[in-house]
C-alpha cells in the first residue's frame, strides 16, 4: 500500500473484519467487471480509513486479487506545514478547496479506463513537500482511494463510509501521532464533520462507530 511518509498505519482485526465482510459482498461483483473496479472508504480524521483502505487491499489479495491504495492526503493542494498555516491565516480554506479531489478523481477514471499507470502526487510529510511518483496500473482489477472527502469522486463503483466522530476517533488520531492536541486542529475536525456527514448518503456500505458493517445499497 501506498502511504504518505511519515504517517502510522495500524491495521487491527476489527479493520480486517470488516473488511472481510465487505469483499464477501462485493467479491463476485469485482470479478465480474469488465474493467477495473474503483472503490473509495471515507470517514473523519481519525475512522480508520487508512487501515481500512489497506484491509480492504489485503482481503482482495488473499482472494488473487491484486488491488492498489490512492490516499488523498497525498493529493492536497499545499505541503502539511503550509496547509496548516493557510487554515490558521484563513478559516474558510478548510474543506473540499483544500484538496485537489478533480485530479485524484482523473486518476480513478484513468483506471476505469485501462490506463496503463498514472503520475501522482507524493506528499514527504517530514520534509513538507510534495513530489511526483509513477503509479503502475499493469495487472491491477481494483483501485482503493481513502480520505475524508473521496465519497465525492464520481468515478467509483461502491463508496464505504466509517459513521465515526472526532470525539469517537481522538484517542487513534492520538495513535497515529500525527499531532499533539490542538484546540485549533479540534476546530477544523468539527468543521469537517459538519461537511462530511453530508455524504453518508453517498455510501453504499456503512461501518458503524462499532466497526459493524451495514450495507445499504449493495
Amino acid at each position: 500500500m501506498l502511504a504518505m511518509k511519515g504517517d502510522i498505519i495500524l491495521v487491527g482485526e476489527e479493520h480486517r473484519a470488516a473488511a472481510e465482510k465487505i469483499i464477501d459482498r462485493l467479491i463476485e461483483e469485482i470479478r465480474a467487471s469488465d474493467r477495473r473496479f474503483t472503490m473509495t472508504v471515507a470517514g473523519e480524521s481519525g475512522s480508520g480509513k487508512s487501515e481500512t483502505g489497506q484491509a480492504l487491499a489485503d482481503a482482495l489479495e488473499a482472494r488473487g486479487v491484486h488491488a492498489v491504495v490512492l490516499q488523498q492526503d497525498d493529493y492536497y493542494v499545499l505541503p502539511p506545514q503550509f496547509n496548516d498555516a493557510a487554515r490558521r491565516a484563513n478559516f474558510a480554506w478548510v474543506g473540499t478547496t483544500e484538496v485537489r479531489l478533480d485530479l485524484l478523481d482523473e486518476h480513478l477514471a484513468a483506471a476505469q479506463e485501462g490506463a496503463d499507470g498514472i503520475t501522482k502526487p507524493l506528499v514527504i510529510y517530514a520534509e513538507n513537500r510534495i513530489d511526483a511518483e509513477e503509479l503502475s496500473y499493469e495487472g491491477v482489477e481494483v483501485v482503493i482511494a481513502e480520505g475524508v472527502y473521496t465519497s465525492l469522486c464520481e468515478h467509483v463503483d461502491r463508496r464505504v463510509f466509517i459513521a465515526r466522530n472526532r470525539l469517537e476517533t481522538m484517542e487513534h488520531r492520538m495513535k497515529r501521532g500525527r499531532e499533539g492536541f490542538d484546540p485549533f486542529i479540534e476546530d477544523v475536525l468539527t468543521k469537517e464533520h459538519e461537511i462530511i456527514s453530508q455524504h453518508r448518503g453517498r455510501a453504499d456500505v456503512i461501518i458503524t462507530r462499532e466497526y459493524d458493517v451495514e450495507f445499504v445499497t449493495v
